[in-house]
């Protein structure tokens, strides 16, 4: 089966899409990437996204635009899922899509979850079957809703020999724990806390507006790290709660990074080196505190692998190497998973599941009380077929 995964992530900087070919189920494995593509969002869509989570739009305007931006990011989804079968040489009529939309609130406390990005819209524009609104169900069923890649990573990447954690370092910094031979209910994965999320909303206050982004961490490389601030923001009560747990920019995003430089009295860079070293030192304690071996003895990690765009900061991967000595630290890529299409290849996975009736998620690391079909359906233009066909993978399997 053909499945186009639609990925935006906590940074919402871009619409990832990834066209994976999956074999007859319940293999994953050998699976093919057909194509990925990641098309930017404007810098002004990005910010009426990032302010509608932070809660900066006035009341009488929210639920307004709310429901304008899930029309708009629906079209923009379904021009991704075309553009993306397209560059493959595949026509449409032969893929379904599922997306994950775009998280604008997320508070598992409260049982509830909300992401954006119109299905029925892109069902419409382009005339695939497309499921969506994964992490719902997961929380209605008294899990967190996330994380919900790590279905991805064990299917994918899970070795008889070597234990491995995933590291994606999106807006939000989130690990999956891969241990040796790991059966599915022995995988943990949790969201640590920020990793680009601060760092970017940062360097946007500080430059008003001018930069998006600390850009190949120049900025951090240049500061110095304020050892008291840092060990204040390692007081973090998030950081102590023992997984399953999930966050977003609800707390870790633009009101707090507006907290942070209005307090800032320093140099500009030496805060941003600061935020750096709090994602380093905040992922290096969730894995000494929170990770173990299948027999309750502490994680041995033989290897970190990087995700995400924060994978591209080398002052964050020169932090990580540091903190983690005798494990080999390297970008997803290494493992046969591209890693900047990682996340939009699990949602590929999640769908082509959710249509044939699989599990897709793991709920010891959500916390579900058990195994789910996540997903809601939006029927395409005519009918398909969900039979999955054999994979013509001739690539080394990942």
């Amino acid at each position: 089966m053909r499945v186009v995964g639609l990925m935006s992530g906590t940074s919402a900087d871009a619409v990832d899409a990834a066209l994976v070919e999956w074999p007859e189920p319940p293999a994953t494995k050998p699976f093919r990437l057909l194509g990925f593509r990641e098309d930017p969002l404007p810098a002004a869509l990005r910010e009426r996204i990032h302010r509608l989570a932070a809660g900066r739009v006035e009341a009488e305007r929210t639920l307004a635009e709310l429901a304008s931006l899930d029309a708009e990011l629906g079209e923009r989804f379904a021009e991704s899922a075309a553009a993306v079968a397209a560059d493959a040489g595949v026509p449409l009529a032969e893929v379904a899509i599922a997306s994950h939309g775009q998280t604008v609130a997320h508070h598992p406390e409260l049982g509830a979850t909300l992401q954006i990005g119109d299905p029925s819209r892109i069902a419409e524009r382009t005339g695939c079957t497309t499921v969506a609104d994964f992490r719902a169900r997961d929380v209605a069923a008294g899990g967190e809703g996330a994380p919900l890649a790590p279905f991805f990573h064990h299917a994918a990447l899970a070795e008889p020999e070597r234990g491995q954690v995933v590291l994606n370092l999106g807006g939000i910094a989130n690990v999956t724990w891969l241990p040796r031979g790991a059966a599915p209910d022995a995988v943990v994965a949790f969201d640590v806390g920020p990793a680009n999320a601060l760092l970017d909303a940062a360097v946007q206050i500080q430059t008003g507006g001018v930069e998006a982004r600390d850009q190949d961490g120049a900025r951090a490389r240049r500061g110095a790290v304020d050892a008291a601030l840092l060990a204040r923001l390692l007081e973090d009560d998030y950081l102590r709660q023992p997984p399953p747990k999930s966050t977003g920019r609800e707390r870790y995003g633009l009101a707090e990074s507006e907290v942070l430089v209005g307090e800032w009295k320093g140099r500009p860079d030496d805060l941003l080196a600061t935020l750096a070293a709090f994602t380093v030192e905040a992922v290096a304690r969730a894995c000494r505190d929170f990770l173990r071996e299948p027999d309750a003895s502490p994680a041995r990690v033989d290897r970190l692998l990087l995700a995400g765009g924060g994978a591209r900061n080398p002052v964050l991967c020169d932090g990580l190497a540091a903190a983690f000595p005798g494990t080999v630290v390297e970008p997803l890529d290494a493992a046969g998973v591209p890693a900047d299409a990682c996340e939009a290849m699990a949602f590929s996975l999640m769908g082509r599941n959710a249509l044939l009736g699989l599990a897709n998620h793991l709920p010891s690391c959500t916390g579900a009380a058990g195994t789910r079909v996540l997903g809601e359906i939006v029927p395409g233009a005519g009918p398909q077929s969900f039979t999955a066909r054999p994979s013509s993978a001739t690539s080394k399997p990942a």
